[in-house]
């Protein structure tokens, strides 16, 4: 009897061992690897002193240079949040309420952005809304401006690239919600005398809220960890925290500040999902996926 207990206690975990031993090698032991790497010393001879310093984090959590790169992040990520939102939520309702037919076509568009590379996207901006670009081009032939516009390597520009990059998912987050919700409960509200707007603003879009939320946190923490959009289309000034840890780890080959500069975007980021999690729940998140 007690082997056959002991035995039931076992087997959830022996059929959970492949995905935790893969957690564990993937992602745990990497991260372990980190959080050491991050109390290690550059040296002036560029060779890596084994111990325990706290030089990195004194520098990373002490220097205003830091916290301002990590503030201009923020606010980028937020602006980018945003205008997701505000745009992302049309196609969104409309993709929702598409016959079934249809649907499906319209789904299969919106996933067309995910087959080419992110970098491809971003740079095609430079095509667009360079100097010799399309839009200069368009505006010179039709006489409306005297000479060419410089338009990108700027903030705005990263902003809209992320935007360009994103809004798939804050799309695909809302739809699930919308789609979620029965019809039954805005005709019912429109039976007792709503118009179809007071029944879009009392029910359709209190139940679609936590697809909202759920793309907005998506949104926020894909814009606050990139790098390629900066550097593609930002300028000198335009840098973000993620561009911070590439320069440390990949041009100076300083892995302990690299280390440090990771964790702490990591941690920022990580509190901001449990705290999502704790009133929200992470479970809309994945039936965007599904």
């Amino acid at each position: 009897m007690a082997a056959d207990i002991t035995g039931t206690r076992r087997a959830p975990w022996m059929l959970l061992s492949p995905s935790l031993a893969t957690v564990g090698l993937l992602l745990i032991i990497p991260m372990l690897f980190i959080v050491v790497y991050s109390f290690w010393l550059r040296t002036a001879t560029g060779a890596d002193q084994v111990g325990f310093y706290l030089d990195n984090w004194i520098e990373v959590l002490g220097d205003r240079f830091y916290r301002d790169i990590l503030f201009q992040t923020f606010a980028i990520a937020f602006y980018t949040t945003v205008i997701c939102a505000l745009v992302g939520y049309i196609p969104a309702y409309f993709v929702a309420n598409t016959p079934v037919k249809s649907k499906a076509f319209l789904l299969l568009m919106l996933m067309l952005p995910f087959w080419i590379s992110y970098i491809i996207r971003t740079m095609s901006w430079i095509n667009i809304l360079g100097t010799s670009g399309a839009l200069n081009t368009v505006m010179l032939s039709l006489g409306i401006i005297d000479g060419p516009i410089q338009m990108l390597y700027n903030q705005t520009t990263v902003v809209l690239g992320l935007v360009h990059y994103l809004l798939p998912f804050m799309i695909l987050n809302v739809y699930v919600s919308l789609d979620g919700i029965d019809k039954n409960l805005t005709e019912a509200a429109q039976s007792l005398g709503c118009t179809g707007f007071q029944a879009f603003r009392e029910v359709t879009l209190p139940l679609s809220l936590p697809g909202l939320a759920a793309g907005s946190l998506l949104c926020f923490v894909l814009a606050a960890g990139t790098y390629i959009t900066p550097i593609v289309l930002g300028g000198p000034r335009d840098a973000m925290f993620a561009n911070l840890v590439f320069e440390a780890i990949v041009t100076q080959l300083n892995w302990p500040l690299g280390s440090a500069l990771s964790l702490v975007l990591l941690a920022l980021l990580g509190a901001l999902v449990v705290i999502y999690t704790r009133y929200l729940g992470i479970d809309q998140i994945a039936k965007s996926f599904e």
